[in-house]
Order: C-alpha cells, then structure tokens, then sequence
C-alpha cells in the first residue's frame, strides 16, 4: 500500500468530509462564505468535504479558527457508538403463535441502552397488556397494523393502523387488539441508565 492510500485508509474512520460539512451546514455558511473566511479555494474546501483530498493541519487549523473547534474536533474517537439493525426477515420469520402478547426487541445488545424499542403483538381478543408495570410509562407507541385499545383509568382511546401516542403517564393502563385482527405496535421507551 503506497503512503497516501494508507494515509486514506487510516483516516476514513474519523470522517473528516463528513464533519467538515456538518459544522458548514451547522454554523450556515456557504462554500464560497467559508472560503472568504478562511483563505482556501471553494475547489480544496468541496474535495476537503466530499474526501477527494487529505487535508493538511494548517488548512485543518484555519478552518477550525472559523468554526471555534480544536483539531481534536476531527480526531477524537467517539466516545460510544452502537447500531443494532433488525431485519424485516427476521420480524416476519418469528411467525404467529398463540401467545397473548409477544415482545420482540429491537436491540441486540445486551448493554445498557438509553433507548429501547420492541415490536409488540397483542392478539386478537386478546388478553389487556399493561404496559407501565405499575410505575411511570414513558413511550411512542405506533400501531404498525390492527387497532389498539389504550384504556388509561377508565379512559378509552382506539389508534388506527398507522396512528402513533406519545404517553407521558403514572395512570393505570391496559392495551388489546381491537376486534377479530391482532394489533402489531412499535413501542419505543427510555432504557436502562448508561454507566458513566
């Protein structure tokens, strides 16, 4: 590997282009505006920020007076990073069981998340799910398909495929599918917290 693809390859983890042009989107700044700032050609600053050229550290340098960030900006590894994908085949491959209810996570990790989401199906003539566990429910829940029933304290309200709550409660709550069909929901919620 020659010396400039492995300086390529050893950049591309950090993204450079990619933060160039989100601090210009951020701050509102045309090419030809950051170009006047800084001294450097709209040309270099459009291959800086589509990755068609290594920057050097003084034009790094100038760029990073006009923004007000440090180099460490571009070199700073982030401090976490997670990306758990499901894939519509596995949803679908689950099948239909008898279960009342069936959770299935969205979230492959077993550490600690900040954020949960699941899909949930409730069958149809269901047995009521309560949701909140007997503490605060917290959550977006949007009905994929069916009807749901949210009964929050005697309070009843029917979502339609494709409505979506945000449910901020401490009231006693049950769901259950409405009618002959069975109700498919998108719950997301706040996680577990994170360590420090």
């Amino acid at each position: 590997m020659n010396e400039a693809a492995h300086a390529r390859w050893s950049l591309e983890p950090y993204r450079i282009g990619m933060k160039l042009r989100a601090l210009r989107t951020r701050k509102r700044l045309t090419l030809s505006r950051l170009a006047a700032e800084t001294g450097l050609s709209t040309a270099l600053l459009s291959k800086l920020e589509t990755d068609r050229m290594i920057p050097t550290l003084p034009t790094l340098a100038a760029i990073c007076r006009v923004y007000g960030v440090g180099l460490s900006y571009f070199f700073s590894e982030p401090a976490k990073h997670s990306l758990s994908i499901t894939r519509k085949t596995h949803l679908q491959g689950k099948g239909r069981t008898a279960e009342p209810v069936r959770h299935t996570p969205l979230h492959a990790s077993p550490e600690p998340s900040a954020l949960t989401a699941e899909t949930l199906d409730l069958a149809a003539d269901g047995a009521a799910f309560s949701p909140d566990g007997g503490g605060v429910l917290t959550s977006v829940v949007y009905v994929i398909e069916g009807r749901l029933l949210m009964d929050l304290g005697g309070m009843q309200e029917t979502l339609e495929s494709g409505d979506c709550a945000h449910i901020e409660s401490q009231m006693p709550m049950t769901w259950s599918a409405v009618g002959k069909e069975r109700c498919r929901l998108l719950v997301v919620a706040p996680g577990q917290p994170q360590p420090a």
